[in-house]
């Protein structure tokens, strides 16, 4: 299909989605978002990832009190997909998709909700993928019981509570010489235990499977900060710092660009529930595609394609030197700036979350490639 240029104007929609004066910079989408071919990266910019906790890096949640085993068997019921046929479910998939396989599919979760022990009774053909990766997250057998980085199951096995595909982040990025800083992104309340146990794997090398960690020499900020949305603007706050939207987008934008080591936020769940869990009251990422120096990424397994069901709200700068900002389509920045995490292969592969942050610099240089062209 024939792309659009990232700098071309576009008539202004309906919506509010693009500047007024319909000249706001659109990003490529398809193929060329996939990262399919290549890119030599002229220079590395500074990469602001803003990463979830909860079916993320964590499989476990504090709010829900779901531990391991049912935080993954929840969330298998998010990506098995069917639909109704006769007054009677008819399964469409025997696998899971992060993306339906067709167009009339809905995934289990948004037919039937909450679903107790799905792969024990409606979702028994999915019982050997559950298996196969809660055994992935063992516990090394033999290693004692730590009370921040093990969690214990509702079946008495020890396993990991942070993903030891996020520890390989950290170590790739800091090999390959990259300037990062990470934001923990959070409706729920696992937060300060996260930055406690960053703490202690990134200064005392206490990891089974990453003992070097201490030698990144990254640092953790332990206050965990707050952003508070409502119909005036955005304001976040940590420990004695204040921004507001108030003052303008690109205050808020430079802000979180100057940000350095590991941090976090816990993001404003009651907004998000006001606006009917859309992208309009997600979790606020602002974006300048003209920004040479610094690159977001946001990373979340409830970031969708559809926004009136998708958790971050993308605000993307009109021009260089505004501090103003069109919402942006989800879609429009997938695998640019938006990463929907697949939870099963962040599991079974710990060079995961690794390729799909290489996958987003690569399209972001060839936008803006595109564009100067």
């Amino acid at each position: 299909m024939e792309l659009p240029d990232l700098w071309e104007n576009n008539e202004p929609q309906a919506d509010g989605r693009h500047g007024t004066d319909g000249s706001a910079p659109v990003f490529l989408t398809d193929d060329v978002q996939r990262g399919l071919v290549p890119v030599n990266l002229p220079r590395r910019r500074k990469l602001l990832l803003h990463v979830d906790l909860n079916n993320t890096i964590l499989v476990s949640d504090a709010v829900t009190a779901q531990g391991t085993v049912a935080a993954l068997d929840h969330f298998l019921t998010t990506v098995t997909w069917g639909r109704m046929n006769k007054g009677k479910w008819e399964w469409l998939s025997d696998a899971p998709s992060l993306l339906p396989p067709r167009s009339d599919a809905v995934s289990y979760y948004s037919q039937f909700g909450q679903t107790l022990r799905f792969t024990s009774v409606a979702g028994k053909r999915f019982r050997g993928v559950l298996d196969e990766h809660l055994e992935m997250l063992r516990w090394p057998e033999g290693v004692k019981e730590d009370k921040e980085l093990s969690i214990r199951g509702e079946d008495g096995r020890l396993y990991h509570w942070i993903l030891p595909s996020f520890f390989q982040l950290l170590r790739d990025l800091t090999q390959e010489g990259q300037e990062f800083a990470v934001i923990f992104r959070t409706f729920g309340m696992d937060l300060p235990r996260v930055l406690r146990a960053m703490t202690r794997v990134l200064t005392e090398g206490c990891h089974p499977l990453f003992p070097d960690l201490p030698e990144l020499k990254l640092n953790v900020d332990m206050n965990p900060g707050k952003i508070r949305c409502n119909r005036k603007g955005v304001v976040l706050t940590r420990a004695d710092q204040n921004r507001s939207t108030r003052d303008g987008e690109r205050s808020v934008y430079q802000y979180l660009s100057s940000l350095e080591g590991l941090g976090g936020f816990r993001d404003d769940f009651d907004w998000w529930v006001a606006n009917t869990y859309s992208s309009r009251g997600g979790k606020p990422l602002w974006i300048d595609p003209f920004d040479q120096q610094v690159q977001h990424i946001f990373i979340d397994d409830n970031i969708r394609q559809n926004d009136d069901v998708s958790v971050v709200n993308p605000k993307v700068f009109l021009d260089a030197s505004s501090s103003e900002t069109r919402t942006a389509f989800s879609s429009e920045l997938y695998d640019i700036a938006l990463v929907q995490n697949d939870l099963l292969r962040a599991i079974s592969d710990h060079g995961y979350f690794t390729q799909r942050v290489h996958i987003c610099m690569e399209n972001y240089v060839r936008n803006l490639q595109q564009g100067a062209g």
